[in-house]
């Protein structure tokens, strides 16, 4: 298959250097990753009332890419850093809706880590999908702890979890935890570094802060109030400020296990600055000069901090690298910085930048890059998107900023440049053609697998051709029409009991199911009960082959109304039953 921007994928590796200084061991990796903090949200980006001494200090010890991007949202960002290639190559082009889903055959960073000998953990946020085989057990990581879908209090998170408190997964099981959420996922991943401080280890730490809702403790919110904030953005730099206070926590303790000089610790975020309301302008959002927020197809949504800092491997002492970078470059530069098997070049999107950080005089590509944020069932052509080069950003197919004169992205010179235009379009459409043929295809939710068995399906990952708001506790609370369908794969034949909830079951009420007749349809098979009366949940037993199938359910009441039942438990049994 033609690949884009293929031409400069081996012009990469054929000036990569071997980065693995000589030492007993290879480095340690620590990647940070935080979730809607914007470019400008750091002190040390200019921000005009946020203090972040810590990142501050990260950013002044460490080799910076100033011209490094991302995707405009939080799951497509985390495919490409996963795989080192565009997200939607690999399945994942929403945050919800079956389209947050990473390809179960595609090779994480996580597997080329512990492929090495490497041993891999995560402490957060994965939202790449909550089932088998798609968990991050089931993508490279030994140890996992993580809330579900993509946010915690959503959907597929367990339900009633505040930021305070609550029950996370630890490697497939929930287990309750005392603290705040961001203290818990830096306390948890210390752990697991000093258990794993005599081997090389893989520590990815994506957290689910600054993220909407704006909750943390007083004491990191009080020092805004008292400058007469409103609480809203008190509370949202006071969770920054909670993630800087444990980085430094961290970084101190890495000294203290003899371990920082061999760290690669990488600080990055995953998109511009997202606000309370989705999709729509933050009043507490400083965008370092640049257009828009988080979702957006002009700089503000896509560009982003990355902080690289190793002191064995001379990365230290505050250097930019202006080159244009993004995500799924980081795949291909640490296999270079850690010595990790090579990627085969027809498997990979990214360039290393091994070269960059260690200051080689490297003939770094011309490169196109191109990104989009489609949030559709099925992406569509020109859709929010942005071809990048060096010099030239071309939105939507149509507006052209030089982006080394106009950083802001305020003067549309499309006119002035009519060439410019013509080639950046036919890049896209190459770029676009090597990601078409595989929009049709699904990340099957799977069933009757006997690495996950039973299995929770719910509405976030329902697909639907309109926009659910799938992810909010409030819509499945209220019960509002909305309905969708999954896509799933029967992984063994066998008779199968899905039982429909309005509520999970760790909820604490036990209100009934507010309608009168229950319908499941799974393939050619279609079959509707009475809901008894004051129950709170309702089975259907069907036998099924194995295979793909499409799959909805329906709670109707008398009245005619209808929804999608949001849980919906699936069970095989074997022939005797169990």
């Amino acid at each position: 298959m033609k690949r884009f921007v293929f031409t400069t994928l081996f012009t990469c590796y054929a000036f990569a250097a071997v980065s693995l200084v000589a030492s007993e061991r290879p480095p340690n990796v620590i990647l940070i990753l935080t979730d809607d903090q914007g470019y400008g949200d750091f002190g040390c980006h200019g921000h005009p009332a946020l203090e972040t001494p810590e990142m501050d200090r990260l950013y002044s010890d460490s080799v910076r890419m100033t011209d490094f991007h991302v995707d405009p949202t939080c799951s497509p960002t985390r495919a490409a850093l996963m795989t080192g290639k565009y997200a939607s190559r690999v399945g994942v082009w929403h945050t919800l809706q079956g389209r947050s889903i990473l390809r179960h055959n595609e090779t994480t960073l996580a597997d080329r880590f512990r492929d090495a000998g490497y041993r891999t953990g995560i402490f957060g946020k994965w939202h790449l999908g909550d089932a088998y085989p798609y968990r991050p057990q089931d993508r490279g990581f030994d140890e996992t702890l993580i809330h579900g879908g993509g946010g915690i209090g959503q959907n597929p998170d367990y339900w009633g979890n505040t930021y305070f408190d609550d029950h996370y997964c630890r490697d497939g099981r929930w287990e309750k935890f005392n603290g705040y959420c961001t203290d818990v996922w830096f306390r948890e991943a210390t752990q697991f570094i000093e258990r794993n401080q005599s081997e090389p280890f893989f520590c990815y730490l994506p957290l689910n802060a600054p993220h909407f809702w704006y909750r943390v403790p007083d004491r990191y919110a009080e020092p805004y109030l008292e400058l007469g904030m409103e609480e809203l953005r008190a509370r949202f730099f006071g969770m920054i400020a909670c993630i800087d206070a444990n980085l430094g926590q961290l970084r101190d303790r890495l000294g203290e296990l003899g371990i920082a000089d061999n760290t690669i610790l990488i600080f990055m975020n995953d998109n511009g600055h997202g606000g309370p309301t989705p999709g729509k302008p933050s009043p507490y959002a400083y965008h370092a000069g640049l257009r828009k927020w988080k979702g957006s197809p002009y700089d503000g949504g896509h560009r982003a901090a990355c902080f690289v800092h190793w002191p064995n491997g001379g990365l230290t002492g505050g250097r930019d690298i202006p080159e244009l970078t993004a995500h799924f470059d980081l795949t291909p530069t640490l296999i270079d910085l850690c010595g990790l098997q090579p990627a085969a070049p027809n498997d990979i999107d990214g360039c290393s930048f091994a070269g960059l950080l260690h200051g080689e005089q490297v003939t770094w590509p011309d490169r196109t890059l191109c990104v989009h944020n489609p949030r559709v069932e099925r992406p569509e052509k020109w859709l929010k998107s942005a071809v990048m080069t060096e010099r030239w950003r071309l939105v939507e197919g149509k507006q052209l900023f030089d982006i080394q004169t106009d950083p802001g992205q305020e003067n549309d010179i499309a006119s002035k440049h009519p060439k410019v235009v013509e080639e950046l379009r036919s890049k896209y459409l190459d770029w676009w053609s090597t990601l078409q043929p595989r929009f049709d295809e699904f990340c099957r939710v799977y069933i009757g697998a006997a690495q996950e068995n039973p299995v929770k399906l719910t509405c976030h990952d329902w697909h639907s051709r309109s926009s659910l708001l799938t992810w909010n506790p409030d819509v499945i609370a209220n019960r509002q029409q909305t309905n969708g369908w999954w896509t799933v794969q029967v992984e063994r034949p066998g008779t199968y009991t899905f039982r429909l909830q309005e509520l999970p079951d760790e909820a604490e009420s036990t209100e009934p199911i507010r309608a009168e007749r229950a319908r499941l349809r799974i393939g050619a098979i279609d079959q509707e009960l009475t809901i008894p009366a004051n129950a709170t949940s309702v089975e259907f037993n069907i036998d099924l082959p194995a295979g793909p199938f499409t799959m909805k359910t329906w709670l109707i009441e008398d009245s005619g109304d209808s929804r999608g039942a949001p849980f919906v438990h699936v069970n095989r049994h074997d022939k005797s039953g169990q």
